[in-house]
């Protein structure tokens, strides 16, 4: 997924502040700003008073603030805030916070695996295979699951622009591809 310019942007400058401390800075930060993204979603009475260009940035300002206290936001993740407010940018949070996932994650030396399964993976088979994923990868993972009902059976794992494809579906194309250049 491509992301904006003036979203990376943000995220970098973001992920320059947090990244120094550590992956759980990053990882608080993170979550910090996801909760103050659903509620901004939840209330569009909020989205629209903080986006909109009518009403004064220091009110916006005192509107964070005080939903800051009540998430219990950290210094960081409030000052961001108000730099977004400050610049109106207040309106790509989201892009901004998918931005900063994902170049947190690089310079934290994760990387992002998308599997898909036919069935839901119960809790040890997912540490087995992000186990086997970090070995073929040389880094480590933060995977994201889903179930794909065109699946047979087996997982399909995607990192990056590699697919490692576990599927039956995959398994017997090989399969076919072997016995056709055999014979």
């Amino acid at each position: 997924m491509t992301h904006s310019a003036v979203a990376s942007r943000y995220a970098n400058a973001l992920a320059d502040v947090v990244t120094t401390s550590g992956s759980n800075a990053a990882e608080a930060t993170l979550g910090e700003l996801r909760a103050f993204e659903g509620v901004l979603h939840s209330s569009t009475e909020l989205h629209n008073a903080l986006t909109s260009p009518a009403i004064a940035p220091n009110r916006k300002r005192a509107v964070v603030a005080r939903l800051g206290d009540q998430l219990k936001l950290s210094q960081i993740t409030r000052n961001f805030l108000f730099v977004l407010i400050d610049h109106r940018r207040i309106a790509s949070l989201a892009e901004i916070v998918q931005s900063f996932e994902t170049v947190a994650d690089e310079r934290l030396g994760f990387a992002r695996a998308d599997v898909s399964s036919a069935r839901e993976i119960a809790e040890p088979q997912r540490k087995l295979l992000n186990a086997k994923l970090e070995r073929l990868s040389g880094k480590r993972i933060r995977a994201r699951y889903s179930v794909d009902d065109s699946l047979i059976g087996g997982v399909v794992a995607r990192i990056g622009s590699t697919v490692y494809d576990g599927s039956v579906r995959g398994q017997l194309n090989s399969l076919g591809k072997r016995l056709s250049t055999e014979g």
